[in-house]
């Protein structure tokens, strides 16, 4: 896969939490800027091409590629989704609305059975609001096109329910840790498959799955299976009606006063270890002097 820069996004890429320099510049971008990434998940599709409003910005995206996030401004694009070896081949063409945030633009279904199409999804918003420290927050995406609806257990217990073919499920706050991910058909004890997955805390994720649980006849590459992806740190994307969330309520924070008060604090700490130093050093004199005068 390659990456296209050009007029259509304003501040380049950044992979998962990556966030621009911490200058004038990005800061007063990051505050009006989208981000959106790309996912490759039609198994049955081609390498492909993606164009926004008539610009190529993805080269060549390989079946279960998830592109860094590529930032521009909100507002409406014209997106296609083009044959990587055929241009004249669009699987998709259609307008896509994107506001301040994080976005996901996945492209799922089957091009043999015509049910392609691109799903748009909101990246770590909302997050729940009564998570406990420690926690990671994770969602889960079916975008396997013949897999039934699932329930997906964590270590044996009931994580989401009742999943189906293109529904994202909300993001739930879970402890940090390591845990053993079972996919099971809707009501059902039968495990499907399973996967080991580490959770870290303050982190947003999505685990996708993807591919096919009975892959057609010659297909060895496309086997089912969970891609989960970083969404961003907790500290980026505030829960619904948290301080700083952008509703227009809560100034932002002055982050030139902070780095102000950490130059103060650095500098007291030097003063207190000076002041401790010359104490010290008074003190091994005395002592030096009373030794000489005995």
């Amino acid at each position: 896969m390659s990456i296209a820069s050009g007029a259509v996004f304003a501040q380049g890429e950044h992979t998962d939490d990556e966030r621009p320099a911490d200058d004038d510049a990005a800061t007063d971008s990051d505050d009006t800027a989208a981000a959106v990434r790309i996912a490759h998940f039609s198994p049955d599709a081609p390498n492909v091409d993606v164009l926004v409003d008539g610009e190529q910005v993805l080269a060549d995206v390989a079946y279960g590629t998830i592109s860094p996030y590529l930032e521009l401004e909100p507002g409406t694009y014209t997106v296609a989704i083009a044959a990587a070896d055929d241009p004249e081949t669009v699987a998709f063409e259609g307008e896509v609305d994107v506001g301040e945030g994080r976005y996901t633009v996945a492209a799922i279904g089957e091009l043999g059975a015509e049910t392609f199409r691109p799903e748009v999804l909101v990246d770590a918003d909302p997050l729940p609001k009564d998570a406990a420290d420690e926690s990671a927050f994770v969602r889960v995406a079916h975008f396997s096109p013949d897999a039934p609806a699932v329930d997906v257990y964590a270590d044996d217990a009931p994580l989401v329910e009742g999943v189906s073919f293109g529904d994202v499920s909300e993001y739930l706050a879970v402890p940090a840790g390591e845990y053993a991910l079972s996919i099971r058909p809707a009501g059902e004890e039968t495990e499907v498959a399973s996967f080991d997955v580490s959770l870290e805390s303050g982190t947003v994720y999505t685990g996708y799955a993807i591919g096919y649980l009975e892959p057609p006849e010659g297909v060895t590459d496309r086997d089912f299976t969970v891609e989960l992806a970083v969404d961003g740190p907790e500290e980026d994307h505030p829960p619904e009606d948290a301080p700083g969330d952008g509703n227009g309520e809560d100034e932002p924070a002055d982050e030139g006063g902070s780095d102000d008060q950490m130059d103060a604090a650095e500098e007291q700490k030097r003063t207190e270890n000076d002041t401790k130093q010359t104490a010290e050093a008074t003190t091994d004199a005395a002592q030096m002097a009373a030794d000489h005068d005995c």
